[in-house]
């Protein structure tokens, strides 16, 4: 495991609710809410972090969540608890997870590849594991082709990624290098937030 960034999030988690639950969170939340109604199958969820995002979550589901950060999954537990539907979290690294091979239908991820310290081998990880013909869905937010914006998040990234994000990933062709086809990108705000919806060939 990367006890690195494991560290990182274990020390943001007391005081990560706070951070983004009234900012960031309700001003994706609409977004966020569109892209978890495809949610069907057997589901992986990446980066669960304190679970915000459960809420955000059709019922009846069978979601499975990983996220590196035990104190992370601490503040998690009552609302994987509170689910209407079946869910279990695991502490565990994308890079080295224990899942079989084709193990789900479909991976989520919600601001995780600005992140993951190796974000293409992450990926290759998670196409390891999702079924042949699968699809992954994410919400992140990546680096930007629009001045000065560009310029404003490489400048940033250095200091932001001591206690969170990169600011100026290449998500996109990231997913691309890993394997993924992308089949649909939508720019939730300028070029920096986005979805993608990506699938594993068969």
């Amino acid at each position: 495991m990367d006890t690195a960034t494991r560290d990182k999030w274990d020390k943001t988690s007391k005081r990560y609710d706070l951070m983004v639950s009234k900012g960031a969170e309700k001003r994706w939340e609409p977004s966020k809410r569109d892209l978890y109604s495809h949610m069907k199958g057997k589901i992986l969820f990446l980066a669960l972090g304190t679970g915000l995002d459960i809420a955000l979550f059709p019922v009846g589901l069978d979601i499975t969540c990983i996220d590196i950060s035990p104190k992370m999954l601490e503040q998690a537990q009552p609302r994987v608890a509170a689910y209407d539907g079946t869910m279990v979290a695991h502490c565990m690294d994308v890079h080295d997870m224990e899942f079989d091979d084709n193990s789900f239908d479909q991976i989520y991820t919600a601001c995780t590849f600005c992140s993951v310290p190796d974000p293409i081998n992450g990926l290759k990880s998670l196409a390891r594991v999702l079924k042949p013909g699968g699809v992954m869905r994410m919400f992140e937010h990546t680096g930007s082709t629009l001045f000065p914006f560009n310029l404003m998040m490489n400048i940033m990234t250095p200091l932001s990624s001591i206690s969170g994000p990169e600011m100026n990933r290449k998500t996109v062709d990231n997913v691309r290098a890993a394997g993924f086809k992308v089949t649909e990108v939508d720019n939730v705000f300028l070029d920096v937030v986005k979805t993608i919806t990506a699938n594993l060939p068969k």
